[in-house]
């Protein structure tokens, strides 16, 4: 992993106290890893409920898509 990004990750466990993999089983409780899902609902789910803000919620994404089938 980049060390920057990681270092990213690492401001957002500090913030909320949920690490990525957190992040993953909260998302997948919502039911937001599922196919079809945009961005935007995930990046507007992580600013509401953690108050991270926009960079921070995307990074959190970054983590979360390879886990959110793509539709067909």
């Amino acid at each position: 992993m980049d060390p920057k990004f990681k270092a990213y990750l690492d401001n957002i466990q500090a913030k909320t106290g949920k690490t990525p993999n957190d992040f993953h089983t909260l998302a997948q409780r919502q039911g937001l890893l599922r196919a079809g899902v945009k961005a935007t609902e995930i990046v507007n789910w992580l600013k509401a409920d953690f108050g991270l803000g926009h960079g921070h919620a995307m990074a959190i994404y970054a983590v979360l898509k390879p886990s959110i089938p793509t539709s067909n």
